[in-house]
């Protein structure tokens, strides 16, 4: 994964050439992500990441999410979601709520994300869903409403009830008030947009 080319931009977004992603990470290299939540109608989708993972492993994150590489479109993207948690989506059937950008900065790295974010309205129940072990160990969901305020900051808690998914394939209920130290440690000013971004398009369809 570390060998995987991806296409490099400067601050304006425009191309510049590229690299592979573990050099873009050790030198903060702008690059380009797609990011999907899944709602119901009521509920958020958040993923949790495995435990194997080498990138905050057992953190809570985005429903599915990936890089694009160097000969990928946005459109493209969409191979996360099968990937992730076996769900067929077409490109068509997501709303786009923009490009935002993310930095994930810890001692290890610098991740500078020109991200693609969408939302997908999601038929199918959540328990179907069947998650790739190496990227995925859970699937949860949570209140509309309490995730835009929990990405806007208005408020420090969020109940999540799902499932995890244990080491024999067994699925086993979950329930679990989450804080901010419980996610992946996206730059607070992408939290503030994705909220913005879904109560907008929410808003409209309303």
């Amino acid at each position: 994964m570390e060998t995987e080319v991806l296409k490099i931009f400067d601050e304006q977004g425009a191309r510049i050439g590229s690299a592979t992603r573990k050099e873009a990470h050790e030198k903060g290299l702008w690059h380009e992500t797609f990011h999907v939540y899944f709602t119901d109608g009521n509920d958020i989708y958040l993923q949790k990441r495995s435990s194997v993972k080498k990138g905050f492993p057992r953190l809570f994150d985005i429903t599915a999410a990936g890089h694009l590489l160097a000969q990928e479109t946005v459109q493209d993207g969409v191979r996360e979601i099968e990937e992730e948690i076996g769900i067929t989506v077409k490109f068509e059937e997501l709303a786009y709520l923009g490009e935002i950008r993310n930095i994930i900065q810890t001692d290890e790295m610098i991740d500078k994300e020109f991200s693609h974010v969408f939302l997908y309205e999601c038929e199918k129940p959540m328990e179907s869903f069947v998650l790739q072990p190496e990227e995925v160990e859970g699937m949860v969901r949570v209140r509309i409403d309490d995730f835009i305020g929990f990405y806007a900051g208005k408020c420090n808690q969020l109940t999540a009830e799902g499932f995890m998914v244990e080491k024999d394939g067994k699925k086993t209920s979950y329930i679990r008030v989450l804080s901010k130290d419980d996610f992946v440690p996206h730059a607070e000013e992408y939290f503030l947009a994705v909220a913005k971004a879904i109560g907008h398009h929410l808003s409209e369809e309303g």
